[in-house]
């Protein structure tokens, strides 16, 4: 997944979404009318998010050794609602939240560690939080970023069936059974989305997988970005329920 670096332009280009192929490629029109092929980091479906002929922005990189120079970041969504289609963001956008204390259940923590090897399946734990003072335990966190909104304000997760996900749910039960802390973090970059629900309908396996693991102890809580294209900015703001039943 792509991540923000040095190389990448201050700010982000509008353009025109014409469509999206072969999984990791987009097509766009610039304002001249030309027609310029981006870079798609994001492996999921994409559902409800690509909706052609409505403005999308994306990032620059001065990078030679990329295939393509521009990432798509944000595009619009139907009812006029932004999403952040990076899904390369969602960590970086979820430390930054985790130092400025915005997130609260994660306050406190003096040491921060990224992709750590754990749990019988091999996994990488997206965060290892330690030093607590209120609570000497180890916690997991994994991050899933969510841009599915089906009715108004519903989010879903997945938008495709995910078997990592079931993986990741299994590792995270696994880590509470040992008597460590796990919290699953929805990352919400979309404007519209007032809540987080399983998709049953996409990945019934995954929804179940997720009732299991609050009934086990794993926490699992959603927080919503704010979106602001012009300005290349997006900040996880607030928190959000999540909702099973």
């Amino acid at each position: 997944m792509l991540l923000p670096t040095q190389a990448e332009l201050p700010s982000w280009q509008t353009a025109e979404l014409l469509k999206r192929y072969k999984r990791f490629m987009v097509d766009v029109r610039l304002a001249d009318g030309h027609v310029i092929t981006l870079h798609c980091p994001n492996t999921g479906s994409m559902r409800n998010c690509v909706l052609p002929a409505t403005p999308c922005w994306y990032s620059t990189s001065d990078n030679p050794k990329r295939k393509y120079a521009h990432t798509l970041e944000v595009v619009t969504t139907p009812g006029g609602h932004l999403a952040g289609v990076n899904t390369g963001r969602a960590n970086h956008l979820v430390q930054l939240a985790i130092t400025a204390g915005v997130i609260e259940e994660l306050r406190g923590y003096t040491t921060v560690r990224r992709e750590v090897i754990y749990g019988e399946e091999k996994s990488r734990i997206d965060f290892l939080l330690d030093g607590a003072p209120q609570d000497p335990r180890p916690c997991y966190v994994e991050v899933k970023s969510v841009t599915l909104m089906e009715a108004p304000g519903q989010g879903l997760f997945p938008d495709a069936i995910s078997d990592r996900g079931s993986k990741h749910l299994r590792e995270l039960m696994a880590m509470v059974q040992q008597g460590y802390r796990a919290v699953l973090l929805f990352c919400v970059q979309h404007t519209g989305i007032e809540w987080v629900e399983p998709a049953d309908g996409i990945d019934p396996v995954y929804g179940k997988h997720l009732r299991d693991a609050i009934a086990m102890g794993v926490e699992v809580i959603a927080y919503q970005a704010s979106i602001n294209p012009v300005a290349a900015d997006i900040t996880l703001v607030k928190k959000i329920p999540v909702r099973t039943e």
